[in-house]
C-alpha cells in the first residue's frame, strides 16, 4: 500500500515538531517545508522525515514540492512582528497562505489542514486580524479545508509556561498587565492528534474546530503555576490598564520582545470557547496542570 504523503509548512516549529512525529507513528510520508532552520531545529527533526529550506512564500517552489502531496498542513506563525504595522504578520499569514493556495490548486492537491487561532479576525490586534483574513481566504479557496483555531497552547519547551518560567527565573516580583485575562491552554498532544484525527475524517472538511482545553485560567494564575512548578515563591502583581499598555510598549524594545503592543491588544479578549473541537473530533482534551513538570522540563 502507497504510503500517504503529507507536506508540512513550519514543521520545525513547537506545534510541528510534534505533528511531524505523531503522522510518522502513523506511517505517512512527511516532509518539512521551512524558510531555513539552525542547526538545533534541524537536529530535533524526527528521524524519518524530509527537510527542504526554501521560501516557502514562493508558489513555484512549493508547487515543485507538492507534485505528490497528498495534504498540505499549514503551520507557519509568529507572535510579533518587526515594528507594529502588521505587515509582517500580513506577509506571514496571509501571504504564505495565498501562496500555497496558488500551489495546491497548480497542482491538484485539494487537502489542507490550516493553523490559526481563537478570536482570528476579532479585535484591533494586527495578528489576530491577518489571521482572520488567512481564514476567509482559505474558506474562499475552493480546496478541502479545515481549519483549527487553538487557545494557548503548552507543552515542552512551549512559549507560555517556558516564557514565563524565564522570567521569573530573576524577578521576585513580576508586574503584569491584563492579569485577569482568560485562557483555555490546550495540551500541544492534543493540538496534533486533532490533526491526525482530521486527516482521516472526511466529515472535517469545511470544518472549524476550536481548540481548548478542560480549565479556563487567568494569566495571573498561569504565571504562578509556572512559579509553582519550579517551587518558587514569587509575587506576581496586577498592573492597572494604563501601566499594563505602558509596560507593553516599553517591553516592544526590550530584547526577546517579552511583551509587545500588539500583544497587548490580543489580550483584550479572552482567549476561551464554548465550543470544545476536540471532542468534536473523538480527542478528550488533556488538563495541563498536571503536566506541568513535563513542560517545565525541556525549557
Amino acid at each position: 500500500m502507497t504510503q500517504r504523503h503529507v507536506v508540512i509548512l513550519g514543521g520545525t516549529g513547537f506545534v510541528g515538531r510534534h505533528l511531524v512525529a505523531r503522522l510518522l507513528q502513523s506511517d505517512y510520508r512527511v516532509t518539512v517545508l521551512s524558510r531555513g532552520v539552525d542547526a538545533r531545529k534541524r537536529a530535533m527533526k524526527p528521524r524519518g522525515a524530509s527537510l527542504i529550506e526554501s521560501d516557502v512564500s514562493d508558489p513555484d517552489f512549493l508547487a515543485a514540492v507538492l507534485d505528490d502531496a497528498d495534504a498540505v498542513v499549514n503551520l507557519v506563525g509568529i507572535l510579533n512582528e518587526k515594528g507594529d504595522r502588521g505587515d509582517g504578520f500580513e506577509r506571514v499569514f496571509v501571504g504564505i497562505t495565498d501562496a500555497l493556495i496558488e500551489a495546491m490548486k497548480r497542482m491538484g492537491v485539494r487537502r489542507l489542514l490550516q493553523m490559526s487561532a481563537l478570536n482570528a479576525g476579532r479585535g484591533e490586534s494586527h495578528y489576530l486580524q491577518a489571521r482572520g483574513r488567512a481564514e476567509q481566504h482559505v474558506r474562499a479557496s475552493g480546496l478541502d479545508w479545515t481549519l483549527f483555531r487553538p487557545s494557548v497552547i503548552a507543552g515542552p519547551g512551549d512559549g507560555l509556561f517556558c516564557r514565563f518560567d524565564g522570567l521569573l527565573k530573576f524577578a521576585p516580583v513580576l508586574p503584569i498587565g491584563r492579569a485577569d485575562a482568560r485562557f483555555q491552554p490546550v495540551w500541544v498532544g492534543d493540538v496534533v492528534e486533532a490533526y491526525a484525527k482530521a486527516l482521516e475524517e472526511p466529515r472535517s472538511v469545511g470544518q472549524s474546530y476550536d481548540l481548548v482545553g478542560p480549565d479556563v485560567l487567568t494569566l495571573k494564575q498561569i504565571v504562578r503555576l509556572a512559579a509553582r512548578g519550579r517551587r518558587r515563591h514569587r509575587v506576581v502583581l496586577g498592573l492597572p490598564a494604563s501601566l499594563g499598555k505602558l509596560q507593553a510598549e516599553v517591553g516592544e524594545w526590550l530584547p526577546g520582545k517579552p511583551i509587545s503592543r500588539d500583544n497587548w491588544r490580543s489580550l483584550q479578549l479572552d482567549s476561551v470557547s464554548m465550543e470544545d473541537g476536540l471532542r468534536r473530533l473523538g480527542v478528550t482534551p488533556t488538563a495541563v496542570e498536571p503536566k506541568l513538570g513535563q513542560i517545565l522540563a525541556d525549557c
